[in-house]
């Protein structure tokens, strides 16, 4: 099989690049972009529709979903029936699902596979890919998908890739609006951030950081008889007495932490508990 791979951007050359002992095709807008990778081995292309012909998996990492729309528009039409249309561009979850709809009548599958990981993680075949797509569309994605990717996980049908990954970023992006919470904080009490940042890497590397939680197949209420709940509880107990301990410096040394109040508010019921009361369960 002929892989394709349109987009090589940050994240998309390095994406590509684990491909290319696998028979690769590329496109970019920039001929400047496509010139590593074709010394390396892979073919370039002139146009998407040029890297499609070929191609029985297209990768696709470009902006977001007007020029998603605009390339899976040209390739559609080059695609032979069979061919799978993977999106690895964060986009709108409706995106991914109405362009399903559009290629349906190509034959052509599409998958939304957006990834998290970074530049380092493409560069060392180290992403997770989260999958959205029927299981033969799945199964067709997930060797290859595996070259540049060391977690590749079905998640549901066309556009829950882009969900799940929607939902990873907003805990992604909270957490940096709460780090510079915390900066404020450290910053106000004399402490060096550099060094706080050290220490925040270190321990998070060690415990999973916030996805250490991430237990529970609901975010319903624990029933007492749930393995969980004496862990969540104890979550419970540490979270509020370091949450309350650090409003307290906060409040001591005038520094606006409103994160941190809402954290406190619901902390209980996002652990699956009651609020406690009196400093015990309800």
């Amino acid at each position: 099989m002929t892989y394709g791979f349109i987009g090589l951007g940050q994240m998309g050359a390095p994406m590509a690049g684990h491909l290319i002992d696998l028979g690769l095709i590329v496109y970019d807008t920039r001929p400047e972009a496509m010139a590593p990778l074709v010394e390396k081995g892979a073919q370039g292309a002139e146009s998407p529709a040029a890297v499609t012909g070929p191609s029985r998996l297209v990768s696709i990492m470009v902006r977001d979903d007007e020029q998603v729309d605009d390339v899976v528009g040209e390739v559609l039409p080059a695609a032979a029936p069979g061919t799978v249309i993977a999106i690895h561009s964060t986009i709108r979850a409706e995106t991914a699902v109405r362009l399903a709809e559009r290629a349906r009548p190509y034959g052509v599958e599409i998958v939304d596979a957006p990834v998290s990981g970074g530049y380092m993680g493409a560069d060392a075949g180290t992403l997770a890919v989260m999958v959205g797509g029927t299981d033969a569309a799945f199964a067709r994605c997930q060797e290859p998908f595996g070259t540049w990717a060391n977690l590749v996980l079905h998640m549901g049908p066309v556009g829950a890739g882009t969900r799940t990954k929607l939902a990873r970023n907003l805990l992604h992006f909270v957490a940096f609006t709460a780090a510079a919470e915390a900066q404020r904080l450290a910053e106000a009490s004399g402490v060096s951030l550099r060094r706080l940042g050290r220490v925040v890497r270190h321990s998070d590397a060690v415990t999973g950081g916030p996805g250490a939680i991430m237990l529970r197949s609901t975010t319903a209420p624990l029933d007492r008889e749930d393995p969980l709940h004496d862990i969540m509880r104890h979550v419970l107990a540490l979270g509020e007495k370091d949450l309350s301990l650090a409003l307290e410096l906060a409040e001591e040394l005038g520094v606006d932490t409103p994160l941190a109040r809402l954290a406190r508010e619901r902390f209980a019921e996002g652990l699956g508990l009651p609020r406690p009361s009196g400093g015990q369960d309800e």
